[in-house]
């Protein structure tokens, strides 16, 4: 049991004050720019951020993405952050229930209901261990927190790079597997990537099996692979860093499915409002964020985690002012200006078939 705690102490670690980043791209969200409206005629009062989650409303459109759970300190994290989030009005995931079935007590690291009894919660479990373990047992872990919503996690390229102990490398039935928890599970599916973005044929074949939402979670925030790399050895460290920025830039995933009529979280290199109402415009709902909440809550406890999400929750309601809207899902009519990287992959995504 020491060895999976001991991978998850190694997360909390590297994303804490490791050299994670994936590339120095940023997502493109640099290529990305609203227009300035000077005459916006409007009041402050009259911005409401407020946002549906699926069932939910949510008092802002922001979200923290999976993060951890499993040895004592994880635990600590998750219920100090989930209370955080329940008092903002935010959506929070946990980091993957698997450890829970090599390891039952660590149950109690993902259980924040105590400390946070309203907060819209997200389970998570990775697409395999969900097709391994089938629908109870899945269901079971969902119960087993309260949890709202379960996101499946899908993360080929991070399980590449983990030692062969660790790795799961047979990706076979993905989409049968989601469609069945779809079906069997008494909450609804959300499917998230980990850093390497989703493609919009991914997206179209998550949606025809019945998922409502998906987290494109692209590469230029945290890169799990380089995570994976740090952490191993010989060949799969070399491997790790030699893929450490691949995968679909933040941007380029939201804006390649913007039409596509499911929930939409942008997470992947968004550490502030202003870039949360970028990702909005491209035709996010919902912006994700989890490392800089992390490394603020390390730092400074929940008041330091607060204020950076107060922080994060005034940039985006400044950048809706400041374009003239009133609403964040106004941001996806806000006149913008995209750069050649960007309209590149908008542009030839078009031709993308599978």
């Amino acid at each position: 049991m020491s060895d999976i705690h001991q991978r998850k102490r190694d997360h909390i670690e590297l994303c804490n004050s490791g050299d994670v980043q994936a590339g120095d791209h940023g997502g493109l969200f640099g290529e990305v720019t609203l227009v300035h409206d000077a005459l916006p005629e409007l009041s402050m009062d009259e911005v409401d951020l407020s946002t549906r989650f699926l069932d939910h409303t949510l008092r802002a459109p922001l979200m923290l993405t999976g993060m951890t759970g499993g040895p004592a300190e994880a635990g600590e994290i998750n219920r100090g952050l989930a209370r955080v989030c329940e008092q903002a009005g935010l959506a929070f995931g946990v980091g993957s229930q698997r450890v829970i079935t090599k390891d039952a007590a660590s149950l109690a690291t993902f259980q924040v209901r105590e400390a946070a009894p309203d907060v819209v919660l997200l389970g998570n479990l990775g697409v395999m261990q969900a097709r391994d373990l089938g629908p109870q047992r899945v269901a079971e872990l969902v119960r087993s927190i309260g949890a709202d919503y379960l996101a499946i996690h899908l993360n080929p390229a991070m399980e590449l790079v983990q030692p062969g102990a660790e790795a799961d490398s047979d990706f076979r039935n993905g989409y049968e597997t989601i469609a069945r928890m779809v079906d069997a599970l008494p909450v609804p599916v959300i499917v998230k990537e980990c850093g390497t973005g989703l493609a919009p044929w991914v997206v179209e074949r998550l949606q025809a099996a019945g998922v409502r939402g998906v987290d494109l979670s692209g590469s230029g925030g945290t890169s799990w692979v380089k995570v994976e790399a740090l952490r191993a050895e010989g060949r799969q460290h070399d491997l790790g860093l030699l893929f450490a920025d691949w995968g679909i830039p933040t941007a380029a995933a939201i804006a390649m499915v913007a039409d596509a009529p499911l929930l939409k979280i942008a997470s992947g290199g968004v550490a502030d409002g202003l870039t949360a109402a970028k990702a909005l415009a491209l035709g996010a709902d919902v912006a994700g964020m989890a490392r800089p909440v992390l490394q603020a809550f390390l730092a400074g406890g929940a008041e330091g985690a607060g204020a950076f999400l107060d922080y994060v929750r005034g940039g985006l309601r400044m950048a809706v002012a400041l374009t003239g809207c009133r609403r964040p899902a106004e941001l996806k009519r806000a006149p913008r200006v995209l750069g050649p990287r960007l309209q590149a992959w908008v542009e030839q995504s078009r031709r993308f078939e599978r």
